[in-house]
């Protein structure tokens, strides 16, 4: 009686008391990755709340490993811990089509999903149906020190190959001044050193299956790939590699620790970005290389924002990843980050946009590697499944996973490239025998 007394004398007077009775505020709980374009999202949302004054974000940020435990246990168990998950291209369809994941439709027309690039719409979609907004959009390339590359007299190719990366590698590696010739992911997980691993195994000519879901893990374009990376790393690579994934390697890289780097296309706007790099004025971009054939070489991957099924406050998380994903977004961080720093690889009108082709010297080479990745045909060979970096089945997340901390402890020397391969496939082989796709 006393709030009702309060605020129809507040109402008749004019005088404000929400500072004493603030409106009843909802809170969006978001599961995300720490990478740059992430942080910086988490920064920028308070222009989200200004706007929204109705609803609070609850942020939860994890390494990449931890998160996608954490996330993939909360929704199959319906946990409901989260109201906004960063999934990507494996996940979306996958857990959409289980019912994991609330559909996206009722888009405002200003959101113009058609901007969306096909690619990437497709790869978050289930039967045609969208499950998740893309945050960003990558593949991958090569970064290259320019002014290492000076020093030692060479020039990267248009096309590298693995065989000059190594050549380049031996020449420009200096561990006695803290300088290494190439870093890479070592990182064990399906989507830390197995996403790397998966294009060299691809440009390799190998693939994860043959026609009749057979491993092919052991097989000889395994071994060569493989048996290439350890010795390139052990040979070129910083100490600790094992260690080493997408975020590991771009502080090695930005701080001039390394003369060639092969990931993510989206870590060129942060190596450009001189708040973040040290290596602005002297980094170079390159396709991703090829060994034995082009197909698979570059991955195709888009960090998303989704809705699972089990969130009790739908219509505010939905607010949230339209606004997250929108082109007022980009505008928003293109104004107060920089152009470079724009999450790239997901809408048409960035890529047409002068203020951030200017600032982005990268970005013809990375919208040509989006899209030239084939999902549908990643392999020298053909194949039962849709991916390049990664195998579009449910199993594949705990397959990738365990193969990806054998050739860890190849990595290591805790044991041989020919018997981590040997237990790897033993290991699928298992697991594709206990779950039917194969006697």
């Amino acid at each position: 009686m006393k709030i009702k007394n309060t605020l129809a004398l507040a109402m008749a007077t004019g005088v404000t008391v929400f500072s004493s009775y603030s409106l009843a505020q909802t809170t969006v709980t978001i599961g995300t990755v720490n990478n740059g374009d992430m942080i910086i999202m988490q920064r920028l949302s308070s222009e989200f709340e200004k706007s929204h004054p109705d609803i609070r974000l609850n942020w939860v940020i994890l390494e990449e490993n931890v998160l996608r435990q954490r996330l993939t246990t909360d929704i199959s168990t319906k946990g409901g811990q989260f109201d906004v998950m960063t999934i990507g291209m494996y996940e979306a369809p996958l857990w959409g089509a289980l019912g994991w994941l609330d559909q996206i439709d009722n888009l405002p027309a200003s959101y113009d999903l058609e901007d969306v690039m096909p690619s990437v719409r497709d790869g978050l979609s289930w039967k045609g149906t969208l499950f998740a907004l893309p945050f960003y959009g990558e593949s991958s390339m090569t970064f290259y020190n320019k002014d290492l590359f000076k020093k030692a007299g060479l020039t990267m190719p248009e096309q590298p190959t693995w065989a000059q990366i190594e050549d380049f590698a031996s020449k420009t590696n200096d561990p006695q001044n803290g300088t290494y010739g190439v870093c890479l992911r070592g990182k064990p997980g399906w989507g830390e050193n197995m996403t790397f691993l998966s294009t060299l195994v691809n440009t390799y000519g190998g693939s994860w299956f043959d026609m009749g879901w057979k491993p092919q893990v052991a097989s000889e374009p395994w071994q060569k790939a493989i048996g290439f990376y350890v010795d390139l790393m052990k040979k070129y690579g910083p100490p600790g590699a094992s260690s080493n994934g997408f975020n590991e390697n771009q502080a090695l890289f930005s701080s001039g620790k390394c003369a060639i780097w092969v990931d993510s296309t989206a870590a060129a706007g942060r190596l450009m970005n001189p708040k973040e790099s040290q290596v602005v004025d002297s980094v170079g971009f390159a396709p991703a290389p090829v060994a034995v054939t082009p197909k698979g070489s570059a991955w195709l991957w888009s960090w998303a924002l989704a809705i699972p099924s089990t969130s009790k406050v739908k219509d505010a998380a939905k607010e949230f990843i339209t606004w997250a994903t929108s082109k007022e977004y980009i505008q928003l961080v293109g104004q107060s980050e920089g152009w470079v720093a724009v999450p790239p690889g997901t809408r048409a009108s960035t890529y047409t946009n002068q203020h951030y082709t200017d600032a982005a010297p990268f970005a013809a080479l990375t919208l040509k590697a989006m899209q030239n990745a084939n999902p549908l045909n990643p392999s020298l060979s053909p194949v039962p499944y849709t991916g390049v970096q990664f195998v579009g089945i449910p199993e594949f997340q705990s397959i990738g996973t365990q193969v990806g901390k054998f050739i860890s402890g190849a990595l290591t020397g805790q044991t041989s490239v020919d018997q981590a391969l040997k237990s790897a496939e033993s290991v699928t082989e298992r697991e594709m025998k206990r779950s039917g796709y194969i006697k």
